[in-house]
């Protein structure tokens, strides 16, 4: 299934193909702070329709992920990186995804403020 989704104000706007089964809730020091719901997909499952150039990026700690939020309203509607198999992924955020039931995706949670 293809979905659309944005930030807040508009400025940062994609679409994700696939299905949407499962989310992860991290609890690492970002993921915390930010309350996302993740959902992995191949990078190339997503499209972003505004230009990249709209996204401030941020990296931390080893920098192995790229943080994308919007720099006008702060929401983090994705974030990149690479699968241990080395594959591109992106972490999509299923908060700003339009027109789903965030209570009918089952949420897996993460330790990610362990490793």
């Amino acid at each position: 299934m293809k979905y659309q989704g944005s930030c807040h104000c508009g400025r940062v706007k994609f679409e994700v193909e696939g299905d949407l089964t499962s989310a992860m809730s991290c609890n690492c020091s970002i993921c915390q702070r930010k309350g996302s719901l993740l959902w992995f997909v191949p990078r190339g499952a997503m499209r972003l329709l505004t230009p990249e150039e709209d996204t401030s990026a941020y990296l931390f700690n080893k920098h192995q992920i790229t943080h994308r939020f919007c720099p006008v309203c702060g929401i983090h509607p994705y974030g990149e990186g690479t699968a241990p198999s080395g594959e591109a992924m992106a972490a999509v955020n299923i908060r700003c995804i339009e027109g789903i039931d965030l209570q009918g995706i089952p949420v897996t949670h993460y330790d990610g403020r362990s490793i």
